[in-house]
């Protein structure tokens, strides 16, 4: 699954993101894809049902064989190819990341940038030194003029906490210093070029949510704190069935001897059988079955995930064919039987099931 494609509260994390630049009157949107791009451009279409209008730039190429084979060409790399193009960065443009959930004011950004005369505006978070090696760091002067550059420095060699959070202004100009036809970065080579250069190239620092997915652990927390209702504008959705729990359409829940503590949510076509137990933060994706005696912590089940008898999850990620605990952990269903984990459109288990019980 391409990050961009990452369900939150049931929705990509890239609609939210299409959502909130239509907000602030962007109309034109290029989307820079390579990875398993159909799942982007089959969801995302031209544009139309979110007011905007979508492009997509393809990286990569298709072999001998006719398979369809990614090529990254850097994040500065693959504007230039769009640029080489058609000439989409004729005037002030806004680059974002697809994997992060953000509410900044782009009009005060925007504005910003325009008063500093800036040929490039980074927008910048502060962050705990002890994070400073996963992120590309800023180090500014009083006015914001970007001094230095650190591409994921480590802790001793950090000369700031302010975190470039993938969001950038950028003047046509600033395109320009991109050299064609080959891979180049943003944070590695293009920022450092124009800092070296001294040229008008601005941080801002301003209170919005940044909730970065680039990893299992960071999509666990992020995930987490919505549940908690810890994120402003970010609300459970379905009907809430009781104190804490919220429901999609047509689920069933076998209340009798079943505990359930919320936040939860339970997606529509989801039966969760009697006995069973589930401790919020949880998220059950749509379709899923819970079995009785299974007991459920602190996880994300996406959608026809079946939770087998008595099995035990803790603070795990459920995703078709794998599971990931908090730490990033990856197993294979396939590969771990014990992991009580099957499709839950998968019939064959549920015949298994009745005949166990009826032989018992």
């Amino acid at each position: 699954m391409p990050k961009p494609m990452i369900p939150i509260l049931g929705k990509p994390v890239m609609a939210y993101i299409v959502e909130h630049l239509a907000k602030h009157g962007v109309r034109d949107i290029m989307v820079n894809v390579s990875y398993l791009h159909e799942r982007i451009e089959d969801y995302f279409g031209e544009g139309s049902r979110f007011g905007v209008n979508i492009g997509y730039s393809f990286e990569g190429h298709v072999d001998d064989d006719g398979e369809v084979v990614p090529e990254a060409l850097g994040s500065a790399g693959g504007m230039k190819r769009i640029q080489e193009f058609g000439n989409f960065f004729d005037e002030t443009t806004i680059v974002v990341c697809g994997d992060a959930l953000i509410d900044l004011d782009l009009d005060a950004a925007l504005r910003e940038h325009k008063r500093k005369g800036a040929l490039a505006s980074v927008v910048t978070k502060e962050v705990p030194w002890d994070k400073v090696s996963d992120y590309g760091v800023v180090v500014m002067g009083d006015d914001g003029r970007v001094q230095r550059f650190q591409e994921k420095p480590r802790q001793e060699d950090a000369k700031s906490n302010f975190a470039s959070t993938g969001i950038y202004i950028f003047e046509p100009a600033a395109i320009d210093l991109i050299p064609s036809g080959r891979i180049f970065d943003i944070g590695s080579e293009l920022f450092p070029l124009m800092a070296e250069r001294g040229l008008p190239f601005y941080a801002q620092t301003r209170p919005f949510n940044w909730l970065d997915i680039g990893s299992v652990t960071d999509y666990w927390s992020v995930l987490q704190n919505m549940l908690m209702g810890e994120v402003a504008q970010m609300e459970v959705p379905g009907t809430q069935a009781k104190e804490g729990v919220w429901v999609g359409l047509n689920t069933r829940i076998d209340w009798e001897g079943t505990t359930i503590e919320g936040p939860v949510y339970i997606g529509s076509g989801s039966h969760i059988e009697a006995g069973s137990k589930i401790v919020g933060p949880a998220w059950i994706g749509h379709g899923s079955h819970i079995c009785a005696g299974a007991e459920i912590t602190r996880s994300i089940l996406f959608e026809y995930t079946r939770v087998l008898r008595n099995a035990r999850l803790d603070e795990t990620i459920v995703c078709k064919n794998y599971f990931v605990n908090r730490a990033g952990e990856m197993r294979r269903l396939a590969e771990a039987d014990d992991a009580g984990l099957i499709d839950a459109r998968d019939r064959r288990h549920e015949r298994r099931d009745k005949e166990g019980r009826q032989t018992a």
